[in-house]
């Protein structure tokens, strides 16, 4: 069978400009190892789409927190009815971590503003 390519290559491997590829590849590699700018020189702006905020009191926060894992309960209990076998008990099982998460942040509210 007859190799098409010398073995080894007839070429200086120490250079990586070898083809217009390993050119093109060498000044990939150079801007990733040298980027430029550094990034952390802007500051950086959150987003403002799923951002709390700041200036919310402690109760509020719970009690959004207290409504949203009451809704999760309600919806993983009312999937668990059409579930079977140990799908229907994993999601029984996180059921009832939401309702632990619940039962916590209730805790929580109570000893904010005791009855």
């Amino acid at each position: 069978m007859f190799k098409v390519t010398p073995n080894p290559p007839e070429s200086d491997p120490a250079s990586p400009y070898e083809s217009p590829d390993s050119k093109q590849f060498h000044e990939a590699a150079e801007r990733t190892l040298n980027p430029g700018p550094n990034i952390m020189a802007t500051p950086r702006t959150p987003s403002t789409l799923f951002i709390v905020n700041p200036e919310l009191s402690t109760e509020t926060l719970l009690v959004h927190a207290c409504e949203s894992l009451a809704s999760a309960n309600v919806m993983a209990n009312d999937l668990v009815d059409h579930l079977q076998g140990t799908s229907r008990n994993a999601l029984l099982g996180i059921a009832q971590v939401i309702m632990l998460g619940e039962l916590a942040v209730n805790r929580a509210l109570d000893r904010l503003d005791p009855p």
